[in-house]
């Protein structure tokens, strides 16, 4: 809801503010006043295009506001939330115009552009001016309303959700398809893989041991011939150095009761002794181990000679990356027997996903069917009454593949004229009757939908008396629970006001300023009058403008 208008230096408008009204708002004033200026310092702050030649005084910036009222609107604060934009009790845009021409824009006194402008503004005001079509002929639109008079509201939840999920399941199958024909173009060659690998029959670390081995078995003579050496020297020569120890070891024992250092050292030559002893005996174990193996030797060649041409074919360093790779080759040729199973699974629940949305797009279609008739009847009515006696609504439903809002195509057709040449109304409907087509459908579905504030520019272009009181009737019960503001030049209209402004000219200075006033009831009833008979109007007029406003 649009609270409060505050314009700054705008064409002749200096400094200008507007409390509106929660419910019917009508501006009135004579040709010229400026109520098209009001709109159009509104429309910059519904993201129109700016431009210098709007600034009164040319050193001064022009700036727009607009305080909203949108705590009951969910689709505002998703937006604010997905914009990171702060959620404040009041909202209050704002766009202001530099002297060079620079335009900026504000959410909450936060710096926006233009496309963020337009988005929440679309939220919040539904401006209709004369050849405007935009909405009513916005297939998104047209669906919206069919939508909340056929009350699908319910199952258009449980469809779109499901939709979603058919959707997803759907790629899902998708992607295990091609991945099946990724992996059978590639089953056979990954196969000889495998097998090469694992007739291999490859251990943890054996290409590394193996080659360890081999450097023994290679050199088994000389290290039994040093070894042999070593081990003669130790224990078997003619003097041996295990004895010579033993030999100097009771030597020092026997000076041990001379110098309390000496059984120390002896104790350590004890240790020494003992240790050079069992390193003989390892020594000796080692030598009796090594053996020289002809056949053992061609053996661990042949191993290792595989698994490295194996390492080199498939460029890795070390036996453990070829056990990896074997296992990964093995999962693939696993994953391409049961992906199989994976995808038949797959397609027997898109299968059922399938089946669950076409049935809801069915009882979707059968709402939307059965809203169709009242719903024209009604409209068609209501343009009676509202002065195109010869204009025809209708609407067609045509089934097409599943969407995101069920399988149909929907389209308003208009005719004007009783012709029976129904054509899209985007193509076909004028300014003002697409306006009064626009405000006929908006008051049939005004409990179902949430409406943002309306605004009629001029809604009542070629119409009078009669009709144009149906307008004023349609437009106040529509504003029983909508904000409407409508700029008018008809008394049955305007006397319909809940609150009724007037747009003058007014002398300041040396220039000439537009101003708005908020017309108390006498006030009312004078402009009325004005309007009915002229800038003095007679008595009649003003009886006249009275039982209007009291009606």
């Amino acid at each position: 809801m649009l609270s409060k208008l505050h314009i700054q230096n705008y064409a002749i408008i200096e400094d200008l503010t507007v409390d509106f009204s929660n419910n019917l708002n009508i501006i009135t004033g004579e040709t010229g006043a400026g109520k098209s200026i009001l709109m159009g310092a509104l429309g910059l702050i519904l993201g129109d295009r700016a431009d210098s030649s709007v600034l009164q005084n040319k050193e001064k910036k022009a700036v727009v506001e607009g305080f909203f009222n949108s705590e009951n609107k969910k689709a505002v604060k998703q937006f604010l939330s997905s914009n990171d934009l702060d959620a404040e009790e009041e909202l209050v845009i704002r766009r202001e115009i530099a002297v060079n021409g620079k335009s900026r824009a504000f959410i909450n006194d936060t710096p926006v552009n233009v496309n963020q402008l337009k988005a929440l503004s679309s939220l919040l005001v539904d401006l209709h001016q004369q050849f405007d079509t935009l909405e009513l002929g916005d297939a998104d639109f047209q669906r919206e309303v069919l939508d909340a008079l056929a009350d699908n509201g319910k199952l258009l939840q449980q469809y779109s959700a499901g939709f979603s999920n058919y959707i997803k399941t759907k790629k899902e199958l998708q992607e295990l398809q091609q991945q099946q024909a990724t992996a059978n173009a590639s089953y056979d060659y990954n196969k000889f893989l495998f097998t090469e690998l694992d007739e291999a029959a490859l251990k943890e670390n054996e290409l590394e041991e193996l080659d360890a081995e081999l450097k023994l078995l290679s050199n088994a003579e000389n290290i039994k011939q040093q070894l042999g050496a070593v081990c003669f020297e130790l224990n078997e020569s003619e003097q041996p150095i295990v004895q010579q120890l033993r030999s100097l070891n009771h030597k020092l024992h026997a000076l041990q009761q001379f110098h309390p250092a000496i059984e120390g050292l002896n104790n350590r030559l004890l240790s020494a002794q003992i240790e050079l002893k069992d390193i003989t005996s390892e020594l000796e174990q080692i030598n009796d181990s090594v053996q020289y193996n002809a056949a053992r030797i061609q053996e661990v060649n042949d191993k290792i000679s595989l698994g490295y041409k194996l390492m080199k074919k498939h460029n890795v360093g070390s036996t453990n990356e070829l056990i990896a790779l074997r296992e990964t080759l093995q999962e693939k040729l696993h994953d391409v027997l049961n992906i199989g199973e994976t995808i038949a699974a797959k397609e027997k629940l898109t299968q059922q996903l399938l089946q669950q949305c076409e049935q809801l797009a069915k009882s979707i279609s059968t709402n939307r069917n059965k809203a169709i008739k009242p719903f024209t009847e009604k409209v068609n009515a209501l343009l009676k009454q509202v002065g195109m006696p010869n204009a025809q609504i209708k609407i067609e439903l045509t089934p097409t593949a599943l969407n995101e809002s069920g399988a149909d195509t929907i389209e308003f057709l208009f005719d004007a004229n009783k012709s029976n040449r129904f054509e899209p109304l985007r193509k076909v409907a004028s300014g003002g009757e697409l306006s009064r087509l626009m405000l006929c459908i908006k008051s049939l579905v005004a409990q179902k939908l949430q409406l943002p504030t309306l605004i009629f520019d001029e809604i009542d272009t070629g119409i009078s008396g009669e009709a144009a009181k149906q307008v004023g009737n349609i437009m106040k019960e529509l504003s029983q629970g909508h904000q409407l503001i409508s700029i008018t030049h008809q008394p049955q209209i305007a006397a319909k006001a809940n609150a009724h402004y007037f747009v003058f000219k007014a002398i300041k200075g040396d220039k000439i300023v537009t101003s708005v006033k908020l017309l108390n009831n006498d006030e009312r009833i004078t402009a009325i009058a004005q309007m009915l008979s002229g800038e003095k109007p007679t008595a009649a007029a003003l009886q006249n403008a009275r039982e209007m406003v009291g009606n």
